[in-house]
């Protein structure tokens, strides 16, 4: 019930801001009247074809699920930025407007108008055109090198290499997933650090399109933790798929790994929310390093979302890989995640805690990565200085 509500408030919104992209655009644009009729047409398609996109996962029947997911998302990627430059052009024209009237002058510029009404849609075709490549193609290699005090010598240049937030589904397949652990395979980690993310559908309509993982190859092992799409996708199930696999999945626990002599240990929390799910995936970073010996001065956690961190450094890691985020993906959403998460991307120290947040190596919903390029990330060990 619940979610019909929020699907239904989705749908209303969706109608306004519609009404609001075609009254600002296709009033202003100096075109004839069956190409404004050609307009409303498309803005109607795309009022229909986003909720449907975005409900196709409910749909049994895999080729049109797929096909509706792809016409919808797409359009939602498009629609995205056809808003927020809408905004963006009734910004420009108030500016406009504004000082024209300290100048005393006649207020607005018609061919402003009428040429930022065309200037607005063939802008978010070009970036929504550059978005789909940006997301299509194999995510490119990020070198990260995290300084670690006191570091084993042994340890110094261990690398892990990390890729996060897949999310196989309706339009990442087989060949996509087969890129990316071609990719990872080339870089010869020491370790393959998987965090959460890798699905958005069931085991049985995915699993042909999840079997590269199995491929997955470092000379201690790929490890995997859970995302909360995994929950939203069942997630007990997932992980005896990943397990079958040969993925090592860590529900708060830990391994302690030999290298050349020294002890590193390599510890995986379930993701943030997952207790909300199933109370036994409680996620707790204190649990995963329980029993750890204290010889291994190296902790590495695996966490999905970076908002672990809080409670990794309270236990004592020294390293926390995580995703979700996307890097906020494309605009303007990545101004959004700092309001849910302490890290948008990158590297940083929090609290003696070293976290890195990956953008994600694929993508989550539309098609489309703007400012914020998706990423294989090898993470390497080196001696502080």
């Amino acid at each position: 019930m619940r979610r019909s509500a929020f699907f239904i408030r989705f749908i209303g919104i969706g109608v306004l801001f519609h009404l609001y992209v075609g009254v600002r655009l296709i009033s202003d644009a100096p075109v004839s009247p069956a190409w404004k009729a050609l307009a409303w047409t498309l803005l109607g398609a795309s009022l229909i074809l986003i909720p449907l996109g975005m409900s196709a996962c409910n749909i049994e029947a895999q080729p049109l699920a797929d096909r509706l997911a792809w016409l919808g998302l797409t359009a939602l990627g498009f629609f995205s930025s056809l808003l927020l430059l809408t905004f963006a052009r009734d910004l420009l024209l108030l500016v406009v407007h504004v000082i024209d009237y300290m100048r005393g002058a006649a207020l607005g510029s018609p061919k402003l108008v009428a040429d930022s009404a065309l200037v607005v849609p063939a802008l978010a075709v070009l970036s929504s055109a550059i978005g789909f490549y940006n997301a299509r193609r194999r995510a490119p290699i990020v070198s990260v090198d995290v300084p670690i005090d006191n570091l084993p010598a042994a340890l110094d240049g261990f690398t892990i290499v990390q890729i996060s937030d897949m999310h196989v589904g309706p339009t990442i397949k087989r060949h996509y997933v087969e890129r990316i652990v071609t990719a990872v395979n080339g870089l010869q980690p020491d370790l393959i650090a998987v965090t959460g993310d890798v699905v958005d559908g069931s085991v049985p309509h995915l699993a042909d399109h999840t079997r590269p993982l199995s491929a997955l190859s470092a000379r201690h092992g790929a490890f995997l933790v859970t995302g909360n799409h995994e929950y939203y996708s069942g997630a007990d199930k997932w992980i005896a798929e990943f397990r079958r696999l040969g993925l090592n999945v860590l529900l708060n626990q830990h391994v302690v790994l030999d290298h050349d002599g020294a002890q590193v240990v390599i510890a995986g929390v379930t993701d943030y929310g997952a207790g909300s799910f199933d109370p036994a995936h409680c996620s707790d970073p204190a649990k995963a390093i329980s029993g750890a010996p204290d010889s291994a001065r190296v902790r590495v956690l695996l966490a999905h979302q970076p908002r672990s961190a809080s409670a990794a450094a309270d236990a004592g890691f020294t390293l926390q890989l995580s995703g979700h985020t996307h890097g906020g993906q494309f605009l303007p959403w990545n101004f959004f995640v700092k309001l849910q998460q302490p890290f948008v991307a990158g590297l940083v120290k929090f609290n003696g805690l070293w976290v890195y947040t990956s953008r994600g190596t694929g993508y989550w919903g539309p098609p489309k990565r703007l400012g914020a390029p998706s990423e294989i990330t090898r993470v390497r060990l080196v001696a502080a200085a």
